[in-house]
């Protein structure tokens, strides 16, 4: 099995005038988990992700399995991360199916003849269930279905390092449940997975390990229960919140109020 560490050392990634992560430094992240990535909106949970997936300016260091990913050619970050947006462009005038072959051409370095890869793309739509949508315009689709094409286009490629931003944001329950397993069995296959979850007891029921972002800098980072507590709960959300366990022994946080706003002296 290739090496599948995800290293990320003194990171600083933004927009033109406006720096969101400066000096970034994560614990590393392996292959055969799912790491989720919580915190409140414009914590920089998805600006990372758009950093490690290439498509911001970033300064620091990226390294996966041996690779310097800041010194990869598209192609050749392509053929080994594959990152998930948190919703589809509009008015795209492609079938399902369409769509996910040409995400699967995104990568320049495989050679597969088109037959083999429209059966990888049927085979990868099948696994999420949505088969039955192939032909279907993706602009037709709701918001839940686009979503889950979404994540057909970034699992077809069969990445070692998936970067999924809110996978399960317009899904329903059914749906959550059967995104995040197979989310897991991926991850169980020895890939890296990061995922940016909102909600905590999505993370905490799904994620081996859960680093917590405030502004731009890691709060708190292990397993669900070490990162979820109620301290770094309140100092990051300003919200009163309970972690306990259910009788299925799962962790489960209650938030029970919003706590008073802080006051600079």
């Amino acid at each position: 099995m290739p090496d599948m560490t995800l290293i990320v050392r003194n990171l600083s990634a933004g927009y033109p005038g406006r720096p969101i992560i400066r000096d970034l430094t994560l614990p590393e992240i392996t292959g055969g988990g799912v790491t989720a990535l919580v915190g409140p909106n414009a914590a920089g949970k998805s600006t990372l992700l758009l950093a490690l997936a290439g498509l911001l300016r970033v300064r620091g260091e990226v390294r996966f399995g041996g690779h310097d990913l800041l010194r990869l050619g598209a192609a050749e970050r392509a053929s080994l991360v594959t990152f998930m947006p948190q919703a589809l462009p509009q008015g795209v005038a492609l079938t399902v199916l369409d769509s996910v072959i040409a995400a699967f051409k995104a990568s320049a370095l495989d050679e597969s003849g088109s037959d083999d890869v429209r059966r990888r793309a049927v085979t990868t739509l099948d696994r999420l269930g949505i088969a039955a949508l192939a032909l279907e315009q993706l602009d037709r689709l709701s918001g839940g279905q686009r979503q889950l094409v979404s994540l057909a286009q970034a699992l077809v490629r069969e990445p070692r390092l998936l970067l999924l931003d809110e996978p399960t944001s317009a899904l329903d329950l059914r749906h959550q449940v059967i995104v995040m397993t197979l989310v897991r069995a991926l991850a169980a296959e020895g890939r890296a997975v990061v995922v940016v979850m909102h909600d905590l007891n999505l993370a905490a029921r799904w994620a081996d390990r859960v680093i917590v972002f405030g502004s731009g800098t890691v709060a708190a980072a292990g397993s669900p229960a070490e990162a979820l507590t109620p301290e770094v709960i309140a100092e990051v959300y300003g919200v009163a919140a309970r972690v306990e366990r259910c009788s299925q022994s799962s962790l489960q946080v209650v938030v029970d109020r919003a706590l008073p706003d802080r006051v600079s002296s």
